[in-house]
């Protein structure tokens, strides 16, 4: 029986890859890449010779069987992405799900992803958050975002510079245009930037200033709604009646 190993690449600076994952990589029977050729120049820049097959959300369905057969016969086999961790927005979820399916053990290497590091730089809670990655780009897009309107922890998304005007456009007119942001672009590349402040900050920045890189939108959660008075009330007197139902039931079995 064979090993799955789902192994981080670097979303920018190539010191970000583990020793670890190099170790994984070199050893590995098979690896799986989303694109063969921008693994194929990360594994070359290490010195790594292992066979390549390409694995994309295109093909990932005809191919995870004989993925799995080649687990099952003892063969270890790494996947990895354009960069950051597999799964995340990238094709590695259903492999791994059929290969445990299969009994096959599966691995996760802790390593690159782009919306730590824009999370944690943000300024904004992250004790809680939730990870929206990529909205849908037409159908269902307006109801999602209905539907995190009263969201009240830190909000994650990913997008591409083509589309992050847009989609501040409409955050201001779904979230108001003086909610709080992280706007993070080619994170641990050369050019990262954060700009931080509201909404309508973000989208003036933009505007004037060409979106270039892939980004990440840490979008602050909406505050808690303040209970009315008669909430409050109605919560107290569904305590008293809670406490007085324990307490006549302590009475009956004495």
């Amino acid at each position: 029986m064979g090993t799955l190993y789902l192994v981080p690449t670097p979303v920018g600076n190539l010191e970000d890859i583990t020793m670890r994952a190099l170790r994984i990589l070199k050893e590995a029977d098979l690896v799986l890449a989303e694109d063969t050729r921008t693994s194929g120049n990360l594994l070359k820049h290490f010195d790594i010779r292992v066979p390549m097959q390409s694995y994309h959300k295109f093909n990932e369905h005809q191919t995870v069987q004989h993925v799995v057969d080649r687990l099952l016969a003892g063969e270890t086999v790494a996947v990895v992405s354009d960069a950051g961790t597999p799964g995340i927005s990238d094709p590695g979820f259903l492999v791994a799900r059929e290969a445990i399916r299969a009994g096959v053990e599966v691995i996760t290497l802790p390593g690159a992803t782009a919306f730590v590091p824009a999370l944690v730089s943000s300024g904004l809670p992250c004790d809680k958050f939730c990870f929206e990655g990529f909205l849908p780009q037409k159908k269902g897009r307006a109801t999602r975002l209905e539907q995190l309107k009263d969201e009240e922890r830190t909000i994650i998304f990913y997008e591409s510079p083509y589309r992050i005007v847009k989609t501040l456009q409409q955050f201001i007119e779904m979230f108001g245009a003086e909610r709080q942001v992280s706007v993070c672009r080619e994170i641990s590349k050369i050019h990262e930037e954060s700009v931080r402040g509201t909404l309508d900050e973000a989208l003036s920045h933009f505007q004037e200033h060409e979106p270039r890189g892939e980004f990440v939108i840490v979008l602050a959660g909406a505050e808690a709604k303040a209970e009315s008075k008669e909430e409050r009330r109605e919560a107290k007197r569904e305590r008293r009646e809670k406490r007085n139902r324990r307490d006549a039931e302590e009475e009956n079995m004495e």
